[in-house]
């Protein structure tokens, strides 16, 4: 079950309508309904994995426990390290065993080591499992360093995991935000439901307009670039960045709107990152819950900036190169860190990446100026090199694509393979782009204007686009429910 299927609207529906007239008199009632919810709709995946989501919350909730009632710090951290070592341990079978064995049957290979049969399994990645896992994580870690007490209702602790909106892509939450939410009383407010609904039918038309709509061409240019000129290359690289930040955050307004719609709210998790004027910036835009979880949890306990620039460098390199290996058991996502890491170190030497903390483009102004420009126009343009790593199926294919990106330098006009006009395409992302700029001040707020025909022209648009392109038929699941 996807946000963006019939399915998932009745289930909506039909949960909605128990959680506030039926159960809304007890908090205790509305928990044990929404982890029920919560277990159902992640069990229409696969239902086996439930037991993992189990297994984790009893864990974790144990283990925070006794950290807490622990005062001896070596306890306290071995406590910790349960925590960790389970964690990582289940992520670590279920997504990188395979990685690993064929990595070490291929340096034997190079070494002149035949090794006949190998232990490679046939593991399937249970779905969510890294977001779930490093939520626990989390929770865990924020009561080794006391910045949380840990909460004696089990259940209350189990819906804050499993919560489903954003069980199985986000945002990663922490309990400090989302677990008194839960413990509380949550109120019926007409404000924020309709804001929750505005919201999803933004992340709907970013997912079913514009990132499945360019999904198609994506495939087909990255699947045939050995016959392709350099400009469909490119074409193909624009079209890929516009389809992964759409169907992503499409995703996270989804999951946000829908947590809204019972009261609880989540972190914004992307803030318009192609917007951004450094890679620094563009790091504190892109997937949130994620990049805020590696600086809080692995780049501060190294020190952070607060060392050496030697001891900084290998600090960037840490999270960067982790945050590359956590979206998948490829050397591809690797490679795809590291570059990010070589592209922040020099921004990070001067001391730039923090420069636009608390700004956006053109602040004050209507436009942005030149200088502004350039500096997004830059930063748009290596991200969306790096994507060639993140969207290719190996290194192979990455390197042999930039290869041919600079070989074949040609023009030629590229055809949809569904038959339909390109220049249809090029409008509606320019569209997206400039209404994307109107609103970049409210994250939270895609419909946000005082002109009320501004509004209707909006709404009507954004409608239009989800049902001209929606097709139940098509599987479009979303790209980060494979991390």
């Amino acid at each position: 079950m996807v946000f963006n299927s019939l399915a998932f609207f009745l289930f909506l529906a039909i949960l909605f309508s128990l959680y506030w007239f039926a159960f809304k008199k007890s908090v205790k009632a509305q928990n044990i309904l929404i982890l029920i919810a919560s277990y159902f709709f992640y069990g229409c995946w696969d239902w086996r994995f439930l037991s993992l989501i189990l297994l984790s919350t009893i864990v974790d909730y144990f283990v925070g426990i006794q950290i807490y009632k622990t005062e001896n710090k070596i306890l306290r951290k071995r406590w910790l390290w349960v925590s960790v070592l389970f964690n990582v341990g289940l992520l670590g079978f279920f997504k990188y065993y395979n990685f690993f064995v064929d990595s070490w049957t291929d340096l034997a290979s190079a070494l002149g080591y035949t090794i006949k049969s190998t232990w490679t399994l046939s593991v399937i990645l249970p779905v969510g499992i890294s977001f779930y896992t490093f939520q626990t994580m989390s929770y865990s870690f924020d009561i080794y360093y006391k910045r949380l007490e840990p909460t004696r209702n089990f259940l209350s602790f189990a819906t804050f995991v499993s919560f489903f909106p954003q069980l199985v892509a986000g945002p990663i939450e922490r309990a400090s935000n989302l677990l008194p939410q839960i413990i509380n009383k949550r109120i019926f407010k007409d404000k924020q439901i309709i804001e929750g609904m505005k919201l999803m039918l933004w992340g709907l038309f970013k997912k079913i307009a514009i990132a499945d709509a360019l999904a198609p061409m994506v495939d087909d240019i990255f699947t045939n670039y050995a016959s392709y000129p350099a400009s469909t290359l490119v074409l193909g690289i624009c079209f890929f960045s516009f389809q992964i930040y759409c169907d992503f955050s499409g995703y996270s307004d989804i999951a946000i709107g829908t947590a809204k719609l019972f009261g609880v709210e989540l972190m914004t998790n992307f803030k318009f990152p192609y917007f951004s004027r450094n890679i620094g910036e563009f790091w504190r835009r892109w997937h949130v819950s994620l990049s805020s979880w590696f600086r809080d949890y692995i780049y501060i306990p190294l020190g952070g900036s607060r060392v050496s620039k030697l001891k900084g460098i290998r600090n960037v390199f840490v999270i960067f190169l982790v945050s590359g290996f956590w979206h998948g058991a490829n050397w591809t996502f690797i490679i795809w860190g590291a570059f990010h890491a070589l592209a922040f170190i020099p921004v990070f030497l001067m001391g730039d990446h923090t420069k636009y903390k608390n700004t956006i483009i053109a602040q004050t102004t209507l436009l942005p100026n030149l200088k502004e420009i350039g500096k997004v126009l830059l930063t748009f343009s290596f991200v969306s090199f790096s994507w060639i790593f993140f969207r290719s199926d190996s290194m192979t294919d990455a390197i042999l694509f930039i290869r041919q990106l600079f070989d074949n330098f040609s023009f030629e006009i590229y055809k949809n393979p569904l038959g339909y006009r390109m220049e249809d395409y090029f409008i509606l992302l320019l569209i997206f782009i400039v209404y994307e700029y109107l609103i970049r001040k409210t994250p939270r707020s895609p419909f946000n204007f005082n002109n009320k025909v501004l509004r209707f022209v909006s709404y009507t648009a954004v409608i239009l686009g989800i049902l001209l392109f929606y097709d139940d038929g098509i599987d479009r699941s979303f790209i980060y429910f494979q991390f």
